[in-house]
């Protein structure tokens, strides 16, 4: 139960995004004519914001396997540095990971990657809970805004700035803690160079490919200096 509890601490900036994403989800998959157990099936099995989104559109187009192939692939090409930089975390999870590697969104991905388990507790279940309890909170946000959308009027247009102000909260929150603010201002520096060389439309994946090239060549002495940080914090 502490390790559930710790889980569900640390997941409650994600609740509070999922939450009103899932309503707008919702919302606009009813104004499309999709019913419920549309909504709920689509969270479920798919459980990627940003694609379900554009998914409603597909599903009422005419059918083009070959562009929603490529379309695809490039929404959630970032998922691929995601996967590199958890290799050695996922090593030994046993029959949790393929959900583990299921359930990594942007946001799940930053928790697993900067958030420790409490001393004593297994990794497995605090990562498993950790995307589990993401990925109830965008079933329950879609859920409701399919339950909801029938009843009251919405325009979802400018909500995306729940991811916004989540991802703000979880950069704020790494920036308190020294042991975390070397990565954290790298990942800064890289996002702000790329969004420089190639405009608002195109950096995010040259951006992903700079910090996980610098991240991995750093990466020794980046561990280096965490333990240094351990070894002052308990010798104070």
């Amino acid at each position: 139960m502490n390790v559930f509890k710790s889980a569900f601490l640390q997941t409650i900036p994600v609740l509070t995004g999922y939450l009103f994403l899932g309503i707008a989800y919702g919302f606009l998959m009813q104004s499309k004519g999709f019913g419920l157990e549309w909504v709920g099936f689509m969270s479920v099995t798919i459980f990627a914001g940003a694609m379900q989104f554009v998914a409603v559109n597909l599903l009422t187009d005419p059918f083009a396997p070959f562009s929603i192939l490529i379309l695809t692939l490039m929404i959630n090409a970032r998922h691929i540095f995601y996967g590199f930089s958890m290799l050695e975390r996922f090593r030994g999870m046993g029959k949790f990971k393929p959900y583990l590697i299921f359930g990594m969104t942007d946001e799940t991905f930053a928790l697993l990657y900067s958030t420790a388990p409490p001393e004593g507790a297994s990794r497995k279940l605090f990562y498993f809970f950790i995307t589990l309890l993401d990925h109830i909170y965008w079933i329950s946000g879609s859920i409701i805004g399919a339950a909801l959308g029938s009843q009251l009027p919405f325009d979802a247009r400018g909500i995306e700035f729940v991811m916004a102000a989540l991802f703000t909260a979880i950069v704020v929150e790494q920036l308190h803690k020294k042991q975390n603010r070397v990565p954290c201002i790298i990942g800064l520096a890289g996002a702000a160079a790329c969004l420089i060389i190639f405009g608002p439309g195109s950096f995010l994946l040259p951006a992903m490919a700079v910090l996980v090239a610098v991240l991995t060549l750093a990466r020794k002495p980046l561990e280096k200096g965490l333990e240094k940080t351990h070894e002052k914090d308990a010798a104070s």
